[in-house]
């Protein structure tokens, strides 16, 4: 019999922390409209705990948004009538309610999220070995990635697996990709095409491929030795599970830009997408290293070629029926992130334009019961993080600059600056210890509050202003290093 695995107690205790510093943030600021902000967070997780785990064969055909989107729009309203009571008696500032909004979401956010998390890590560490291994086949799309191709291929090669085929598809390079791709005929199949994009060179990938479970791995990404292992392991648990979803990191940290990146891939996996893990509804199945059973591919009608989001669409369309879609945080995946800021810019130019090419595509799901968790949580979640999220941030950031020079409340606004970076620091600190990541990453939680959100923020901003106005999002991408 295995030793069953032990779970890590310093989980327990930076949880502990981060729900005592979230209690202290309430006490401070103590008042109706607290009360209201924890009550809203509270009340949310309750109900969302209830439903989104019960399922009922007969849905409603009204179609109207999901009550976890009404929420997400109601609770400041709620707060601003809130506010005016609370300013008539005791003269507190609009400043010092929005800034309790952000408290609101910080309660629903932590007291779901966290949890959930914890939960995650504790199944995974259930989940045994397999002893039957399906066929893989790995696709790797590449247009112009002569300087990183290569160690692509080579880590593909030597990742462990008993039963694997590597399909090598160019899509149309101008430089020497399909040359390095060709030195390997005797160990992957060497596919050539005319350009048509990287959801194009997938499906024409898929067209040759024989394994029953399909690995996407982007041209840039060295995927772990025991990475096809893991996801196969996943895909055993249950045979309804349709996609999972590989752990990608960022291997070049090589200054502050990278490092910040680095902390917003480790923080985003370990918390929110662990969340989303124990609902079967991971919400994007990266291009790095993403996987499907063949068989949903051909269902749904395979990668959609308009789209500069690929993997985020066609996510969504498993989704849509209502299949599994796990992660595997053991499948690890490496990747090259921008080392400049214009390169960062080029990149999320064409992740959030094409995000916003896909909420408007797969509209339907914000108000279709059909589509199950997707409709009660996923896509409204989405939607609000990406488009309503940033102009928060900024609001917030303003409220809080004009009360601590204006409004004196410089104290209040220091106060709360502080537990909010404590907050977001030992967040960071429970997703390191959750995936074994360098301690050094935890110093860059900060930035996840002030520095790097903005940069984000303001290019989420930027791409929205530009899908409004109609501008037409055309696909860039970051300049290779080559590491």
């Amino acid at each position: 019999m295995s030793q069953q695995k032990r779970f890590d107690p310093v989980l327990i205790i930076i949880s502990s922390a981060i729900f005592g510093l979230l209690v202290l943030m309430a006490y401070l600021v103590f008042s109706p409209i607290t009360m209201v902000a924890v009550g809203l967070g509270s009340i949310v997780v309750i109900i969302q705990m209830i439903t989104l785990q019960r399922t009922s064969k007969i849905e409603s055909r009204k179609h109207f948004p999901s009550a976890f989107f009404i929420f997400l729009l109601a609770s400041p309203i709620a707060l601003g009538v809130t506010v005016g009571y609370d300013t008539y008696f005791t003269q507190n500032s609009i400043s010092k309610a929005i800034l309790l909004w952000g408290l609101t979401l910080m309660f629903w956010s932590t007291l779901l999220f966290i949890p959930l998390a914890l939960y995650s890590k504790r199944r995974e560490m259930s989940i045994g070995t397999i002893t039957v291994y399906p066929k893989i086949t790995v696709i790797v799309p590449a247009y112009n990635e002569e300087k990183v191709i290569d160690t692509t291929i080579q880590a593909l090669i030597e990742t462990k697996y008993p039963e694997k085929e590597i399909i090598l598809v160019d899509d149309g390079s101008k430089d020497k990709t399909f040359d390095i791709m060709s030195r390997y005929k005797k160990q992957a199949k060497v596919l050539q095409k005319t350009n048509g994009g990287k959801a194009s060179a997938i499906n024409f990938g898929l067209a040759y491929s024989t394994g029953e479970i399909i690995v996407i791995v982007d041209a840039d990404t060295i995927i772990g030795r025991d990475s096809l292992v893991h996801l196969a392991t996943v895909f055993a648990t249950d045979k309804n599970i349709a996609a999972v979803a590989g752990n990608v990191k960022v291997r070049n940290r090589n200054n502050w830009l990278t490092w910040c990146q680095a902390i917003e891939y480790v923080s985003g996996i370990q918390i929110a997408r662990r969340a989303l893990d124990v609902f079967g509804a991971i919400s994007v199945v990266p291009g790095a290293l993403g996987s499907f059973r063949k068989s949903i591919l051909e269902e749904i009608g395979s990668y959609h070629k308009d789209t500069l989001v690929e993997d985020f669409d066609v996510t969504l369309k498993v989704l849509k029926t209502k299949s599994i879609i796990a992660a595997s945080t053991n499948a690890t995946a490496y990747t090259e992130a921008p080392e400049s800021l214009k390169s960062l810019y080029k990149q999320r130019k064409r992740w959030y334009g094409g995000n916003l090419q896909v909420f408007a595509r797969h509209s339907d799901a914000l108000t279709n019961p059909r589509f199950g968790i997707l409709q009660k949580f996923v896509f409204p979640y989405m939607l609000f993080s990406s488009c309503i999220m940033p102009f928060v941030s900024f609001i917030t950031l303003g409220s809080a600059i004009y009360a601590g020079i204006f409004g004196g409340g410089g104290l209040f606004v220091l106060a709360m600056f502080g537990i909010f970076s404590a907050l977001q620091c030992m967040q960071v600190a429970l997703a390191v210890r959750l995936d074994n990541e360098d301690p050094r990453l935890v110093a860059y939680g900060i930035f996840l509050v002030l520095g790097f959100k903005q940069i984000l923020d303001i290019l989420l901003i930027g791409a929205i202003f530009e899908h409004l106005t109609k501008r037409d999002s055309v696909w860039t991408s970051a300049d290779r290093v080559g590491i």
